[in-house]
């Protein structure tokens, strides 16, 4: 699964990034914590349905639903 497939209020631990993310762009989201081991919680979503926000820690990110897609992750429950 993707962080994109997190519902309202669901925890995943991150596994990863998908092949096809550019090595600065991993590096930027391992920048914003978003590395692997890290639970994350999917906080809402835009009225559009994107961007979507992660808790992350004790902080909250923005994350468009391509750069989602690209990260890993197994479910926390």
């Amino acid at each position: 699964m993707t962080l994109a497939d997190l519902d309202r209020g669901k925890r995943a631990i991150v596994l990863g990034y998908s092949d096809v993310v550019e090595p600065s762009t991993a590096r930027r989201l391992f920048d914003l914590g978003l590395a692997p081991g890290v639970e994350v919680t999917m906080i809402r979503r835009a009225p559009l349905g994107d961007p979507v926000i992660f808790g992350v820690g004790d902080y909250e990110i923005a994350l468009r639903g391509v750069q989602a897609r690209c990260i890993t992750a197994k479910p926390a429950d």
